[in-house]
């Protein structure tokens, strides 16, 4: 039921041998590999866990895409945690995969920009995603040349965060307007950071800061129009363009949203 993946798409349009296993682990999948003869693996996107048998079968090794700086926000949600933890930039690492969890080698690096109101979305596609391809083909042509570096990385400024899931989308409306701005826009798109109204629960995005905002208790309807749903923080306020009621399936203006619940300006998110 999943949306076709483009590059698969475009693989069977040009005729290139496309599989997709469920698991990297099985022997079977390793003598697949084996008999391909490759000079290099490269593992772009990939959330699956690849053994290190498998690793070492290409004549050059392999190498993995990674969107962080390394070590820093290792793990598979690297670029909601670097949102929501207020950073006002990120990189793109491309390593030598090793047994661990984004812990090889470091081959090449590059910094990317964070924007105020960046969307873990809008950052991925328009500033990760682009920079993470020219890293890898820069990487390839390093290692083509024979002049790929292996630098081990600094362990004493590793960090791991988990999965962004729902326990860390819940919208805290007594912390301050920056907190609360930043954990939507690092929910965004998914999972989704939620206020559970009732027995529903709404899910933000697209926020901005609200600076101007009249000064209400947390979690203060303060207004809800054309322009979006303005929330009351604790030292300020944020202003959201859409929601989704979970149990919908689409996105629609905030104001909107939040009628829906007969939530109305004065009204009070716990």
């Amino acid at each position: 039921g999943a949306r076709p993946d483009p590059l698969k798409q475009l693989a069977v349009a040009s005729g290139i041998p496309c599989r997709q296993p469920a698991s990297y682990k099985p022997a079977a999948f390793r003598d697949e590999v084996a008999a391909l003869a490759a000079d290099l693996l490269i593992l772009a996107f990939v959330t699956l866990i690849v053994p290190e048998n498998v690793l070492a079968l290409p004549r050059l090794g392999s190498i993995c895409f990674h969107p962080s700086l390394l070590p820093k926000y290792r793990g598979g949600s690297a670029v909601n945690w670097a949102v929501i933890n207020g950073e006002r930039e990120t990189g793109v690492s491309v390593f030598w995969p090793d047994a661990g969890i984004d812990t090889g080698p470091l081959l090449l690096q590059r910094t990317v920009p964070i924007d105020p109101d960046d969307s873990t979305g809008s950052l991925y596609y328009k500033r990760i995603l682009p920079a993470g391809v020219t890293l890898v083909l820069d990487s390839v042509a390093l290692i083509a040349d024979g002049r790929a570096p292996r630098e081990p990385q600094d362990e004493s400024r590793a960090s791991y965060e988990p999965l962004c899931r729902d326990p860390h989308g819940h919208v805290d409306w007594t912390k301050p307007a920056a907190v609360v701005h930043n954990l939507i826009r690092g929910c965004d798109p998914q999972p989704g950071a939620y206020t559970d109204v009732g027995g529903s629960r709404v899910r933000w995005y697209e926020s901005r800061l609200a600076p101007d905002a009249a000064k209400a208790a947390p979690g203060t309807v303060v207004a809800a129009g054309e322009d979006g749903v303005v929330i009351a923080a604790a030292d300020g306020a944020v202003r959201l363009a859409k929601a989704r009621v979970d149990g919908t399936s689409e996105k629609k203006p905030a104001a909107d949203a939040i009628a829906s619940l007969g939530l109305a300006p004065g009204a009070r998110l716990a």
